[in-house]
């Protein structure tokens, strides 16, 4: 596939200080740079999990749940409270998958349902969801910091990786965590009978419901799954980066970018989105603090400027 002038004008205005910096960060202090990669990569893996939810109810349901951060919010303190209480964080991890999903198929089934094709109905009842969802949490986990141990056998360091010497055995557990359910996803959507009745039912419900299949319950498994990896992505979050309000609002913020930048409803698109939105933040934070937020924004901008639909985003 050849470029045009203006994607190499473009390639090149974005790559060139881009490998520019990557030589000198590498000669400067290659370990750090190094441990910044992997921070980024793990960092990401957590994007996706949780934005890999919203790519299902928002890019493919077209549901536009404004929610999704307190069920992830939900997920997190749910799975503290469990493994405070048991010990296990298998059992933790399950229990805020199955909380953040059972309140995502009441939103869907006694409100969402109602409203189809309604965005600003949607956007705004949604909204005053997650409002809700928050104070509730808030009233009765306070507002304090809560912090989840990581499992034992994922305790401690993981020593002799070259070039960075060791590196937290739970973060690099991140990534086999985010491509195992990529890769689920990719397969559920585009390899069975269940993901063609959900790309069917999009396309055209009445056809769907024509053909004898109850829409509304595959569009509830959906959003139960949808709301379910928000809940999962909590999980991780109160053990890597601490359950306290407000991270909702962060962990919706960036779920909307990676969607966006990645392409609505693609898989494959939030995972690319997660890795430019890990990229981005965690090499800001590590090399310009003070303007690692507007690295994120530049990014937003240029990919709506010349991919519109999103990097992997297609023609309605």
């Amino acid at each position: 596939m050849k470029l045009t002038r203006a994607q190499g004008a473009t390639l090149l205005l974005v790559g060139g200080p881009i490998l520019v910096f990557s030589l000198w960060a590498m000669v400067d202090n290659t370990r750090l740079y190094f441990v910044t990669l992997l921070n980024s990569l793990t960092l990401a893996s957590l994007y996706f999990i949780v934005a890999s939810g919203f790519t299902l109810v928002f890019g493919l349901m077209r549901n536009v749940n404004l929610a999704h951060g307190s069920l992830y919010l939900l997920g997190g303190y749910v799975a503290y409270s469990v493994a405070g209480a048991t010990g296990w964080w298998v059992l933790a991890a399950a229990a805020g998958f199955l909380a953040a999903a059972l309140g995502g198929v009441l939103m869907q089934v006694l409100i969402l349902r109602h409203m189809q094709g309604q965005d600003l109905r949607q956007t705004m009842v949604t909204i005053g969801l997650s409002i809700v969802i928050a104070d509730i949490l808030l009233w009765i986990y306070t507002g304090q910091v809560h912090q989840m141990e990581s499992p034992e056998w994922l305790q401690g360091p993981i020593r002799g990786i070259p070039l960075i010497n060791a590196y937290s055995a739970y973060r690099l557990s991140l990534l086999g965590f985010g491509i195992a359910i990529g890769v689920g996803l990719w397969w559920l959507l585009s390899r069975t009978r269940v993901g063609a009745m959900i790309r069917a039912g999009v396309d055209d419900r009445g056809m769907l419901a024509a053909s004898g299949i109850n829409v509304n319950l595959v569009f509830a498994i959906t959003f139960a799954l949808g709301a379910g990896l928000a809940g999962f992505g909590g999980v991780i979050g109160a053990v890597e980066l601490s359950m306290v309000p407000g991270e909702d609002t962060r962990l919706l913020l960036a779920s909307l970018i990676v969607v966006i930048v990645g392409g609505m409803g693609s898989v494959v698109g939030a995972a690319i989105g997660a890795v430019i939105l890990g990229l981005a933040e965690t090499y800001g934070l590590a090399y310009a603090p003070t303007y690692s937020v507007v690295f994120t924004f530049v990014i937003l901008i240029l990919v709506l400027a010349f991919r519109p639909r999103g990097i992997m985003g297609k023609a309605a």
